[in-house]
């Protein structure tokens, strides 16, 4: 068990029980150490669909708390999330952009409504099954990696406001997965197997397509090669994420190789997208980007060096930051929210929208909202991912 409040001193700890297997066990290690344990299941989604599993997961985690003896509270905060993080993921597409609204919605709502609803409650902590550790010591939290890294979420809540990760227990953390289903499956919870979820959070499993278009008007428009010839036509900018292969409906043309087409920037003022066969063409490299809505975790200087992650599951590209933006006068720590990142080496698909994340080894130093980002080596990118963001800023 990693280093937590002692039991006695802890008061009531409320885990969220998804009905998965993570916050299961989440509940079992504080109630074996001696915590008074009670847990909650939140719906953030009110359409009630083929897709929709929040009334099998709610009995997953009515059976799990059962076993347990521990009382469940049940809240919906659909509205919330419709307002706080359904909206901002319209706009951002809208714009271009690609948004990852799971990082929204551990800010605004699972630790953000949810953690006011938990103190109303009248618990001290909120733990969740996340794969994060936190470390406390001289009076201040850091949020650090977990020891399973390819189930690490560090991430997903590197924007959790300081003070709601100040009353936060991730009891996993120090756990790889296969320990956490054998541990389950020891206990008897009825979920020891049950699969992962994935996809973004209220859309599951259903035809991302389908689901954008019901919200969003989609406006066709020419795909084009880095030559500007018009090779085919997308059904709308917002469908299409940079380096994305499968889906684009690009065929074969004459003298073009038989290989497969990457999408690598958006023309928005063209309503234009333009896409490279080669997966390693400069279009899709990026070697400096901007950030914004920045929030730091830890103390950082004017400027450093680091790792980060521009996207989940990608290990951490080394960078120097220069916190601050030279046209907006923000001081050297930051007080106008922004960074700029220089990478050693080229990565491929900085997308703008997406959340960079800033590591010291294995702490998480913060992160925020990808904005600009340029290939300083070829101009043509420059040209291009300006383009992106000119429109989305």
């Amino acid at each position: 068990m990693p280093s937590f409040p002692a039991p006695q001193d802890a008061g009531t700890v409320i885990v969220g029980m998804s009905g998965g297997v993570d916050s299961a066990v989440s509940a079992l290690l504080l109630q074996e150490a001696g915590y008074s344990v009670q847990g909650l299941f939140m719906s953030n989604w009110d359409d009630e669909d083929a897709y929709c599993t929040a009334a099998e997961d709610f009995q997953d985690a009515r059976r799990v708390s059962e076993l347990l003896g521990i009382p469940l509270h049940r809240v919906s905060f659909a509205a919330e999330y419709r307002a706080r993080v359904f909206a901002h993921f319209l706009r951002e597409y809208e714009a271009g952009r690609t948004p990852n609204p799971d990082v929204l919605c551990n800010r605004e709502i699972k630790f953000g409504v949810c953690l006011d609803y938990m103190h109303r409650l009248g618990a001290s902590w909120i733990a969740t099954g996340h794969y994060a550790q936190i470390r406390r010591g001289a009076g201040r939290v850091q949020l650090v990696k977990a020891v399973d890294t390819a189930k690490d979420q560090s991430y997903f809540l590197h924007q959790v406001r300081p003070e709601a990760m100040a009353r936060t227990l991730f009891p996993i953390g120090h756990l790889r997965k296969q320990e956490v289903r054998r541990r389950a499956h020891a206990a008897g919870l009825p979920v020891f197997d049950k699969p992962d979820s994935t996809g973004i959070c209220f859309i599951g499993e259903r035809p991302f397509e389908e689901f954008l278009g019901g919200y969003l008007k989609q406006t066709p428009g020419p795909i084009e090669d880095p030559d500007g010839q018009v090779i085919g036509e997308h059904r709308g900018l917002a469908l299409v994420t940079l380096g994305q292969r499968s889906g684009l409906r690009v065929g074969g043309r004459a003298g073009a190789l038989a290989a497969p087409w990457y999408a690598a920037a958006k023309d928005q003022r063209r309503n234009a997208l333009i896409v490279v066969q080669d997966p390693g063409h400069p279009l899709l490299l990026s070697d400096r980007f901007e950030v914004e809505d920045v929030q730091w975790l830890d103390e950082v200087d004017g400027a450093f060096s680091c790792g980060v992650k521009t996207r989940y599951r990608q290990g951490d590209l080394a960078c120097d930051v220069r916190v601050g933006r030279d046209d907006r006068g923000g001081d050297e720590r930051g007080a106008d929210g922004t960074a700029r990142v220089t990478l050693h080496a080229p990565a491929r698909a900085v997308t703008p929208g997406q959340y960079a994340v800033f590591y010291q080894g294995d702490t998480c130093l913060g992160g925020g909202v990808i904005a600009r980002c340029v290939n300083s080596m070829v101009a043509p990118v420059i040209a291009y991912n300006s383009l992106i963001s000119a429109e989305g800023s």
